[in-house]
């Protein structure tokens, strides 16, 4: 497995890999890999002939209140983990080799990010299409693996990859959870035992608004009230729960089609994001 620090030197090893006749696959990461990420990386390997694990945690994403600087980075344990897991190269970047001291161009969605975390993290999003528009071009892939709990930014990249024509095919895979149902995220780590007990209010919410909605009850006002009276009760302080339509990310009217529920709550200082998503017919 290699490990390359350069854009050029990653570019590099993607164009041998071409004219070799050979399929790459990229699976974007901020690195401290957990199961979620271990999975995102098998599921690349069965659909490409190389597979590239990117490891940036990327500055710009991050708002000026946030965990840039405590974001753990146990980069030494990713290696490992990439390695033991089949990765073809880890493309690991400094900050300064990704953003030059004069960097001034961005990507910027407009639709998909006016809501949800676009909303309550304002500037997020640029930073995420601007830094994935940079790790396609340095590592050029043919294909791109991301994971469906961070459902917006999915769709985001989905929504960007079209619109600027970038000829690779996206690939989502589903949440991968602990055992008793808490999405995998870097950020669990931060939890003391207690907070990450109270915060499996989140999933269970979740699953019981879907099962509302499923047997009827069709007030989308109720559902939200539902959730966000039970992490209240947990103990989590909401950030949003949102019913949207799971392909525009819209607010929906009435519940029927494609339907998202997203939710943002802070457990102690720590803010976890989940989601379901499902579909019922216009009758139902």
């Amino acid at each position: 497995m290699k490990i390359i620090h350069k854009i050029s030197e990653m570019q590099k090893f993607s164009a041998s890999a071409r004219r070799k006749g050979k399929t790459v696959a990229l699976v974007p990461t901020m690195g401290c890999l957990h199961k979620g990420h271990l999975s995102l990386i098998d599921k690349a390997k069965k659909c490409a002939d190389l597979t590239v694990v990117s490891i940036f945690v990327n500055p710009t994403q991050f708002g000026p209140k946030e965990d840039f600087s405590k974001y753990p980075r146990p980069i030494e344990r990713d290696i490992a983990q990439c390695r033991k897991h089949g990765a073809d190269a880890v493309f690991l970047p400094e900050a300064k080799e990704m953003y030059p001291k004069d960097s001034s161009t961005w990507v910027e969605e407009l639709m998909l990010t006016r809501g949800l975390c676009g909303r309550s993290r304002p500037g997020h999003f640029k930073g995420v299409t601007t830094v994935v528009t940079k790790l396609f071009n340095a590592a050029l892939p043919d294909i791109a693996v991301f994971g469906k709990k961070d459902f917006q930014q999915a769709r985001v990249i989905c929504r960007m990859v079209r619109d600027l024509n970038f000829p690779i095919r996206i690939i989502l895979h589903e949440t991968v959870r602990e055992k008793d149902g808490l999405a995998m995220s870097s950020r669990n780590t931060y939890l003391s035992p207690e907070e990450r007990k109270n915060a499996l209010a989140i999933r269970r919410s979740l699953i019981s608004a879907k099962s509302a909605i499923l047997s009827g009850r069709k007030k989308i006002g109720c559902i939200g009230k539902m959730i966000r009276d039970e992490i209240s009760s947990a103990g989590g302080r909401v950030d949003y729960v949102e019913i949207v339509d799971s392909s525009t990310l819209e607010p929906l009217a009435k519940l029927s089609g494609n339907i998202l529920i997203a939710v943002a709550s802070f457990f102690g200082k720590t803010r976890l994001i989940d989601n379901i998503d499902f579909k019922i017919s216009t009758g139902g």
